[in-house]
Formats: structure tokens, sequence, C-alpha cells
């Protein structure tokens, strides 16, 4: 399998990628800044993703670094929400293969992933022993899709919402057991997180600390899963 490497410094956007880039069945390895980017590289991924605003060393700059130096033998994809156009030229001068603007579109995301890795000179990693460590990058290991918790809902909604709102069970019916688990995922995800707003009076700092979400991944959440903040009241439930 091909492993990539995803350089953030936001803890809430490495593992939603680590979750969406498991599902898709590739090896994951994680590091929130340079340093632990460089560390990482020695483990020699077959694609990384890298953000370009990070706290200690910037990644166009890190991108450089490893193209002055010899070490930029995969292909790299930039990462940001914040970069300008020239930015994002400057970076594909020095070796980056796409860039991505946050928040990232899923189908985009794969889409890039794919043809970077199919451009690759290099042969993806095969079987269980090509497999990253990961407890010298984050200090909890990875778990994969299947068993990662899905976040607590409240218990159950109908025992805490008195007025009339559908119950746990009517809620998970309109969840398609029978769909592919990412679809069935946002499914759920979107139910959990409307009926968590509703209830916490479209508090985004209450459902955050409630999600155990940082208040920035929230917002790219509600967007990825089309739910408009302001709006919540009129979205369909």
């Amino acid at each position: 399998m091909a492993v990539i490497l995803v350089v953030d410094d936001e803890i809430g956007i490495r593992e939603l990628l680590s979750e969406i880039l498991s599902d898709e069945g590739y090896g994951v390895l994680l590091a929130e800044n340079a340093s632990a980017a460089r560390s990482a590289m020695t483990q020699h991924p077959d694609l990384v993703l890298l953000d370009i605003w990070m706290p200690d060393n910037d990644g166009v700059s890190l991108l450089k670094e490893w193209n002055a130096t010899g070490q930029l033998n995969v292909p790299v994809i930039m990462m940001s929400g914040h970069a300008t156009l020239d930015t994002a030229v400057e970076a594909t001068k020095f070796g980056a293969v796409d860039f991505l603007e946050k928040p990232i579109a899923l189908s985009r995301l794969i889409s890039s992933v794919k043809e970077a890795l199919a451009k690759s000179p290099r042969e993806p990693k095969i079987g269980t022993a090509a497999r990253p460590q990961y407890n010298r990058v984050e200090p909890a290991p990875i778990r994969s899709a299947t068993q990662a918790p899905i976040p607590a809902a409240p218990a159950p909604l109908h025992s805490q919402d008195k007025s009339g709102s559908a119950s746990s069970s009517q809620l998970l019916d309109q969840v398609d057991f029978c769909a592919p688990l990412r679809e069935a995922r946002d499914q759920f995800e979107r139910i959990y997180f409307l009926n968590l707003l509703k209830r916490e009076n479209n508090s985004i700092t209450r459902v955050a600390s409630f999600a155990g979400l940082e208040r920035t991944h929230l917002y790219r959440k509600l967007k990825q899963l089309g739910i408009e903040v302001g709006k919540i009241g009129k979205a369909k439930e």
C-alpha cells in the first residue's frame, strides 16, 4: 500500500485526513510541525500532504529545504486555507505537484492523491512490513477507521429534548446502513451535529466542547457536511 505523510499543525485536520486516507486503504504517517516532518521522511513515505502555515517553519520553506538537500524524491501536495495564488505558484516551482485549498473537498483530496501517486516513479509499499510506526510522531497510536469510536452522542436525545424532537432510533432510521462506510458515517455525523446544534441553541463553542473538536475544525466539518450554522433552524433533520 502507499504510505502518505500528513503534515499539519492542527490536530483536527490531521485526524480527519488520517481517517479519510485510511478508509481509502492508504498507510498514514502524521507530523504536527516541520521537525516531526523531517523525522517522518526517514520512513520514506510515498506522498506528502504539506500544510503551508505552521508555527515553527512554513511548508514552502520546508519544501525548499527538501529540494535543496535532494530529499524531495516523493510527490508533495501543498494545503492551505490562507495562501495566495503567488504562494501556490512558488510552491510548484520548488517541486509541489498540486495545491489543495482548505476546507478540502473529499473528492478533490482523493483524486489529487491518486493522480500524484500514479505519476510518481516510486513503487508503493506493499504488505504489512511497510506499515508506518506511529509512536514517534503522534503521542497516541493511530487507529484504523474501523476501530475508531464514533463520537458519543448525547444520552438518548428523546430523553433530553422535551420539545417533540425525534428519538434516537427515529434519527438512526435516516442512516442508510447499506451504504459505503464513508457515506453512512457522513449521514450519521450530519444528524449528530444538527441535533447537537439544536440542543445547544446553535452555540459553536458549546458544540465544539461537547464533541471534543477545535472550533476551526468544527466549522470545516459542518461545511463538509453541508450544514450552514446560520440556517440550522431551517435545515432538514
